[in-house]
C-alpha cells in the first residue's frame, strides 16, 4: 500500500474481521489492486461486492501455507470468477507477442499467475503444475537453508521445564524485539500476563485478536513502545520487524 500511494494506485483490502459493507463501499468506488484472504474473496464475490471480469494477474502469496490450511479450493473457485484463461498453448506460439496480444483483445485473454512459497512441497508442486504455464523459477537464498546470519539452538526439556527455561533465557538480558512462538491463543495471553508481572514489556498477536488490535501490537513492537511480541502462528508469516534479536 506504500508503493500505491505514490504511484497512484487503488488498492483495497478484502479481509476477515473488518466491516464487509465498508470494503464493498471501497471496491464500488474502483481499485486497480485487491489484497485477499480466501474466505473474504468468495463472500464478496457472492455477493457481488466484486466482479473479476477484467482482471487478468493474479499473485498467490504463501501457497505453501494456503495448502496447509486447506484453501486450495478456495482458491480454485475465486479463479473460476476470472473471464481469463491460463491454458496458453505449450508451444513457442506462448513467446509470440502478436498472436498474445490479438488474443489480449478477445475475450479468450491469458492469465498471467505468479506463486510465491517458503517451501514445495508434492502439493504445491502440484498446485504450480495445474495453474502454471511454462512457470520461471526464481529462486532466493538457498533453498530449505537458514540464513547464514542466524544461530539456531535447539533445547530439549519436557513441558514442565518450559517456562523456566524462557526465564532462563530472558534472564541473560536480550536486546529488544524479541518474538515468542507459543502453539494456542489461550497460552499466549497467559504467558504475555505471566511475563508482564514479572516487568518484561510484552504484548500479545493470535487469531482471536480483530484486525485493529494486531496491528496496535506490531505498531507497539516497532516503535519500542513493547520489547516482546507473545504469539501464535499468525505471526509467522508476512510481518516485518526490523533487528529482531531473539526469536523463541
Amino acid at each position: 500500500m506504500r508503493f500505491a500511494k505514490m504511484l497512484e494506485i487503488r488498492t483495497v483490502a478484502v479481509i476477515g474481521g473488518l466491516s464487509r459493507e465498508e470494503q464493498g463501499f471501497k471496491l464500488r468506488l474502483g481499485c486497480e489492486i485487491v489484497i485477499a484472504t480466501p474466505g473474504r474473496m468468495i463472500d464478496v464475490l457472492e455477493n457481488r461486492y466484486l466482479v473479476l471480469s477484467r482482471c487478468t494477474y493474479i499473485v498467490l502469496d504463501e501457497a505453501d501455507r494456503m495448502i496447509d490450511m486447506g484453501f486450495e479450493p478456495d482458491v480454485q473457485r475465486i479463479l473460476d470468477y476470472m473471464p481469463v484463461t491460463n491454458q496458453k498453448p505449450d508451444s513457442d506460439e506462448v513467446e509470440d507477442e502478436e498472436k498474445l496480444l490479438a488474443n489480449f483483445a478477445s475475450k479468450n485473454k491469458y492469465r498471467q499467475t505468479v506463486m510465491f512459497t517458503a517451501t514445495m512441497p508434492p502439493a504445491v508442486e502440484r498446485l504450480a503444475r495445474s495453474y502454471l504455464r511454462r512457470p520461471a523459477v526464481v529462486y532466493i537464498g538457498s533453498a530449505g537453508k537458514p540464513t547464514e546470519r542466524t544461530e539456531q539452538i535447539v533445547y530439549m526439556v519436557t513441558e514442565a521445564q518450559k517456562r523456566k527455561k524462557l526465564l532462563e533465557i530472558l534472564g541473560k538480558g536480550v536486546e529488544p524485539p524479541v518474538i515468542i512462538f507459543v502453539n494456542q491463543k489461550k497460552g499466549a495471553d497467559v504467558l504475555a500476563k505471566g511475563l508482564e508481572k514479572m516487568g518484561f514489556n510484552a504484548c500479545t498477536l493470535h487469531g482471536g485478536k480483530g484486525q485493529e488490535q494486531r496491528e496496535f501490537a506490531l505498531a507497539s513492537l516497532k516503535s519500542g513502545a513493547k520489547d516482546m511480541l507473545v504469539a501464535t502462528d499468525v505471526a509467522g508469516r508476512g510481518i516485518d520487524i526490523r533487528n529482531v534479536s531473539l526469536v523463541i
